[in-house]
């Protein structure tokens, strides 16, 4: 089962993006309100996937993904804001970024890109 890291600053934006996840068939292997928090987190608990929003307090999501891919080249990382920067879009995949997801978050959008980088969510059963 894919295990993804939630990291955004807004209780709400990071409520929806568990529950979208979670409703698909997606674990959610941690949630943190910060970068600093959200690299902590990358590093003790391995996810599959974080995503992470770009514009947050204390560290934002592109220096957020910068210490994850020096910890980790091979993570998975999709990039989430609210605004529609080429630029942006740009550095984010030149550091390893695998995607980049526009808010306000729409199921369809955040599903198809975290299956493209991800994989499906475990949708086998365990017999009770």
């Amino acid at each position: 089962m894919t295990r993804i890291l939630i990291v955004d600053d807004t209780d709400f934006d990071r409520n929806l993006l568990k529950n979208i996840l979670l409703s698909a068939g997606y674990e959610i292997a941690g949630a943190a309100s910060g970068g600093e928090d959200g690299v902590r987190l990358y590093r003790e608990l391995l996810p599959d996937l974080a995503i992470v929003d770009l514009i947050m307090p204390d560290l934002n999501g592109i220096e957020t993904l910068r210490r994850i891919r020096s910890e980790d080249a091979a993570a998975k990382v999709i990039l989430c804001t609210s605004v529609d920067d080429t630029g942006m879009v740009e550095l984010a995949r030149r550091l390893g970024a695998r995607g980049y997801v526009v808010k306000p978050y729409q199921a369809a959008h955040i599903l198809k890109a975290v299956q493209r980088i991800g994989g499906p969510p475990d949708t086998k059963q365990t017999p009770l």
